[in-house]
């Protein structure tokens, strides 16, 4: 079917039928004549069409967000979601409740509750198999605070970008470069976090471990033993109560100045089943960065050792196997992150990922309007003085999403048929409970 498809794109096939030769076949073989005269016809460009959309994530386990920051609403659409999965609004609201604004002082004051409604996909509590829709009302909007914005570009931020690229821009709140896009992601992660939970027991984590020039020591965070509860025990999510007053006294101190900074999430994935990934082009490094790299304002991922990897030798920074009690074989530590050749090793995958400082601030800078007039702008709005205290449930998201996407192509790759004991790990298959069949 794909090379039927292929092969109907006209894009796709090669017209070398200009390359026409003015000779004749008797003048060709005239030894006293090396000359060969060609010509070249014109051909008229053909039309290329093509389907940039740019709001749909995943390949099995697909999410469409939808929304802007000042519309009417926003959310998303899940398809491919594994029917008789246990889910209800409750699941999803739990990482919406960690995402949404006017959590505490050091974050935008905008006065959200983010409550969610699934419309379809859901039937007693279980999945259907069907498209599962879940939206989230926009029921604090004051577009009147974006006025200027309208005429003038934030430095740095998605304004100008998207006038170069589409002509035209929801102004209010930034539109769909708004970090409230991100509710249906987070939703959707929710989703996926319950599917790895009851598949494998996987579980994915994340935390604050730099704010600004804070930055949290490698290794004081115990990746073995790390809960939700040390996380949500306090409003930037550092797991470290030392380092959690200093990152607020940082927050609270640029946040008076009507400034911003930026900071670092760490993100854990723990019990993710071997042999996730799919190379060459589809890594799982490769899709985890994508994911990330796809949440606004993010300007850096490494995972493993990442870049401070490139000061050690080969002797100093490969992971040593070995077999443990079980019989399993490991690894005796984790420069990898727990991906080798792009493949899950089963060891924790770990990452962090840098966001830059919000963009609009309350100072005076120089920017252009619409119409290239340069001028000064003074921006209002609500917005987070750091962003990485609310960013962290929406990396927990797109990790999860990336997992279950490739949990969901490993399966129908290499589990359709016996896999081999010798080197293969089956993978834990859920019970699900009967579903209640009685009118």
């Amino acid at each position: 079917m794909a090379a039927s498809t292929l092969a109907s794109k006209p894009f796709l096939r090669t017209d070398l039928s200009f390359f026409q030769s003015s000779s004749s076949s008797s003048d060709l073989h005239r030894l006293s004549s090396p000359i060969i005269q060609i010509s070249l016809r014109r051909i008229s460009p053909r039309k290329l069409e093509v389907q940039a959309a740019g709001s749909t994530f995943g390949n099995y386990f697909r999410v469409t967000t939808y929304g802007e920051s000042h519309g009417g609403g926003v959310g998303c659409v899940i398809d491919g979601c594994p029917p008789r999965i246990p889910l209800s609004e409750a699941d999803m609201q739990a990482d919406l409740d960690r995402r949404r604004p006017g959590q505490s002082r050091i974050t935008t004051p905008r006065a959200e509750t983010d409550t969610c409604r699934i419309y379809s996909g859901v039937v007693d509590g279980l999945t259907t198999g069907a498209p599962i829709h879940v939206n989230v009302p926009n029921t604090d909007q004051r577009g009147g605070d974006y006025s200027e914005m309208a005429l003038a570009y934030r430095p740095s931020h998605a304004d100008a970008t998207y006038d170069f690229k589409y002509g035209v821009r929801a102004v209010q709140g930034g539109g769909r470069s708004s970090a409230r896009e991100t509710i249906g992601r987070v939703a959707a992660g929710a989703v996926a976090k319950n599917i790895l939970r009851a598949y494998s027991g996987a579980e994915v984590l994340a935390y604050v471990s730099q704010v600004h020039k804070v930055v949290l020591p490698e290794g004081l965070v115990d990746h073995e033993t790390l809960t939700l509860a040390q996380i949500e025990s306090n409003i930037v999510r550092c797991p470290d109560p030392e380092y959690v007053e200093k990152m607020i006294e940082a927050i609270d101190a640029i946040r008076v100045k009507g400034n911003s900074v930026g900071g670092v999430v760490t993100c854990i994935a723990r019990n993710v089943p071997r042999g996730l990934g799919s190379p060459v082009f589809d890594k799982l490094e490769a899709e985890l960065a994508k994911a990330v790299m796809s949440l606004p304002a993010t300007k850096g991922f490494e995972f493993g050792s990442g870049f401070a990897g490139t000061f050690l030798t080969g002797s100093e920074h490969n992971d040593e196997f070995y077999t443990d009690e079980h019989g399993k074989i490991r690894t005796r530590t984790n420069r990898s992150g727990g991906i080798q050749g792009g493949i899950s090793n089963g060891e924790i995958i770990n990452m962090r990922v840098a966001f830059k400082p919000t963009a609009t601030i309350g100072k005076k800078q120089l920017t252009v309007t619409r119409d290239r007039k340069e001028i000064e702008l003074m921006t209002r709005g609500r917005h987070d003085p750091c962003v990485v205290p609310r960013a962290v449930p929406m990396v927990e998201a797109m990790v999860a999403l990336v997992l279950v996407d490739q949990l969901i192509a490993h399966h129908g790759q290499c589990e359709l048929f016996p896999i081999n004991p010798a080197l293969q790990d089956p993978i834990r298959l859920p019970v699900l409970k009967p579903a209640n069949l009685s009118s």
